[in-house]
């Protein structure tokens, strides 16, 4: 191998261990649980300069040829990671990836090789690519991370709920008023996803046989609204039921009072009535877990797990969630409210879809509404230990 193409290689290959591990450890990898390739976009344009400076001497097809070299090192190497931590290789990123990388390393060779009359010119050249390529670089991200919503023909999903999702810092309703409108993000992001009717009770608004349900820990029932949950289930509905055998959602009111969430499940009629038993979170498992289903990660807090499920039903993530056919309608159990709180699943910069921590209300919507939730990129999730 001659002094030159060794040099080629060297130069290549340090390209790729630097991108990568600065992907894993600015772009977010580590720190989210994730290993999307994708998320290498927006730290493209600082070793690409370094790549353009340390060749700037080097013949054009040089250039060309160890910038060809890094960015297969690149993808390669985030292939194989992807394999070995998700086992999934993620084509269509890594194609993203590589023809950013053409760009951010087209752009850069041409600054290195600006000769203007002011030297200064240059540095503050590089430093603005810099930035305006980190900023375009997740701005693309949040649009190819941004999850579809309900078709708009699509029947409002019913949502009951002893949360304190709607206007949860109001203390009385002239406060209420005072302060406007100051949804939970939770039912924020439930609304934008898809056609949504928050209710306090079945009794008036029972949804047809064919619509959607969302309860989500809610207070205590009366019969005939029990009755209606099975009863429209039964009719063809799709269900999504939170029930969390300890709640750990902070409390704003004083211990016992009645507006605070209920302390525990209080939909054991009608789960004894599927012949569903739901059991507490084993001691010492009171952390936040990370569970994958069906291609999606939750985030839960201290779970309940369902010790007993018919036969028409499958037992998920370790327990923690059932998916059950009950008559011509299918219901998705989760033993866990909390994870409704937006500290378990809201992106870590507000508005970045890219940079969120888990897809619960993804993971939610695609179950209320048939088409919602998926975009044209996905996270990549690192198995976690319920897998």
């Amino acid at each position: 191998m001659t002094a030159g193409l060794r040099g080629s290689v060297l130069r290549a290959g340090s390209i790729a261990i630097l991108t990568v591990a600065f992907t894993w450890w600015v772009g977010g990898q580590a720190l989210l649980g994730r290993i999307d390739p994708a998320l290498t976009v927006p730290l493209l344009a600082p070793p690409m300069l370094l790549l353009a400076w340390w060749q700037r001497r080097d013949p054009a097809i040089i250039r060309r040829c160890t910038v060809l070299l890094a960015l297969g090192l690149t993808a390669a190497a985030q292939a194989a990671l992807a394999f070995a931590l998700a086992g999934f290789v993620a084509t269509l990123q890594l194609l993203l990836v590589a023809l950013a990388g053409g760009a951010a390393a087209l752009a850069a060779d041409a600054l290195v090789r600006w000769r203007p009359s002011l030297r200064a010119l240059p540095w503050l050249a590089a430093l603005l690519f810099v930035s305006v390529w980190w900023s375009a670089g997740h701005a693309l991200l949040a649009a190819l991370y941004r999850p579809a919503t309900a078709s708009a023909d699509a029947p409002a999903a019913t949502m009951l709920t002893g949360l304190p999702l709607r206007w949860p810092g109001g203390e009385s309703l002239a406060s209420m008023i005072a302060a406007g409108a100051n949804d939970d993000p939770a039912l924020v992001r439930i609304e934008r996803l898809g056609p949504t009717l928050l209710v306090d009770s079945l009794a008036d608004h029972v949804p047809p046989p064919g619509g959607a349900l969302l309860i989500a820990h809610p207070r205590a029932l009366a019969p005939q609204e029990l009755v209606a949950i099975d009863a429209v289930v039964r009719g063809g509905a799709r269900a999504v039921i939170l029930a969390d055998a300890l709640s750990s959602w902070p409390p704003r009111h004083p211990l016992g009072d009645p507006r605070n969430p209920p302390v525990t499940s209080l939909l054991t009629p009608l789960f004894d009535h599927w012949g569903v038993a739901l059991g507490g979170a084993p001691v010492g498992e009171g952390a936040a877990v990370a569970v994958d289903v069906e291609h999606g990660r939750l985030r839960l807090s201290s779970a309940g797990r369902f010790d007993r499920l018919p036969s028409a039903c499958r037992r998920l993530a370790d327990g923690h969630v059932a998916h059950c056919r009950i008559g011509k309608g299918e219901v998705w159990l989760v033993g866990d409210a909390d994870l409704f709180h937006a500290s378990l699943w809201r992106p870590i910069v507000p508005g970045a879809d890219h940079l969120r921590q888990a897809d619960t209300m993804e993971w939610i919507a695609a179950r209320l509404w048939p088409g919602a939730g998926r975009a044209t990129l996905n996270p990549i999730w690192i198995h976690s230990r319920a897998d």
